[in-house]
């Protein structure tokens, strides 16, 4: 085959996984029609989430050692060939609604925008949470390769773009947790992330704000951001949250006084 009777790649899907087995089908069925390719980068998983990537035709597997949510992403990304590409999470789908959109957008022949901002909309406790500053929560998510880069603090962590930007209406469909346990043990590993990358970032914590930031963090979430109207769910993504903040202040005071080396949850090939 010469270089003219190459299929063109137009758009790609950077997924990065780690032990997803329960996330991986779903997520790639979501959009798997309409993608030249699936850039799936592993870091190593231990269950068949390769396995059942690999039911899907247009997926390309690489594998790279963790070292935080932000190297791993732009890692995917660098690894697309897509003009256009679409990054996204192992629990994460997309709407039929964003689907038509990006379909939409990938048949114009001029390009008016670099990047768009898309909506998620996130599954949790029985229930779509709609408030709580979890909807739409719009960050870029679709964009032209080249123009942009995944930044910020791991593990939360965002893309930036160079050029102009719009939005989308459509809906990354998020299936965070599948529980409140799982929750909480996420909380417990992000709050360790957060922790100790400020730890080696040599950032400063002081007591004080270990004791008002998570009654803060409350009242923003409840009240101000109207996690009340999400009902009891709302009430403990607001508590939830309100530890997270504590743990992080806690666990970077732990590390300060050099009563740990670095959080025990923490995976070996972190940092």
């Amino acid at each position: 085959m010469n270089e003219n009777e190459k299929k063109k790649i137009n758009f790609s899907v950077a997924v990065i996984t780690f032990n997803e087995e329960l996330n991986i089908f779903d997520c790639i069925e979501s959009f798997h029609d309409i993608a030249d390719e699936v850039i799936v980068l592993d870091s190593f998983s231990i269950d068949k989430t390769l396995e059942i990537a690999r039911q899907f035709n247009k997926v390309k597997i690489f594998k790279n050692e963790f070292k935080g949510h932000i190297e791993q992403k732009n890692k995917a990304i660098d690894l697309c060939s897509g003009k256009w590409i679409l990054s996204l999470d192992a629990d994460e789908r997309i709407s039929p609604e964003l689907k038509s959109e990006i379909v939409d957008i990938l048949n114009k022949n001029e390009i008016e925008f670099q990047g768009y901002k898309i909506p998620r909309l996130t599954y949790h406790i029985g229930k779509f949470i709609k408030h709580s500053g979890w909807y739409p929560l719009k960050r870029y998510r679709f964009f032209l390769k080249g123009y942009a880069k995944w930044i910020g603090e791991n593990p939360h962590d965002y893309i930036e773009i160079s050029g102009n930007g719009s939005s989308l209406k459509g809906d990354i469909i998020h299936f965070s947790f599948k529980d409140l346990t799982h929750q909480v043990d996420t909380i417990n590993k992000f709050s360790s992330i957060v922790a100790y990358t400020r730890f080696i970032k040599n950032t400063k914590s002081p007591i004080l704000k270990s004791i008002y930031k998570p009654f803060i963090k409350f009242l923003e979430i409840y009240i101000f951001k109207l996690g009340f109207l999400d009902g009891y769910a709302g009430l403990i993504i607001a508590i939830s949250s309100s530890y997270s903040t504590f743990l992080k202040f806690a666990k970077l005071y732990e590390l300060q006084k050099g009563l740990i080396k670095r959080p025990s949850n923490l995976r070996k090939d972190y940092g």
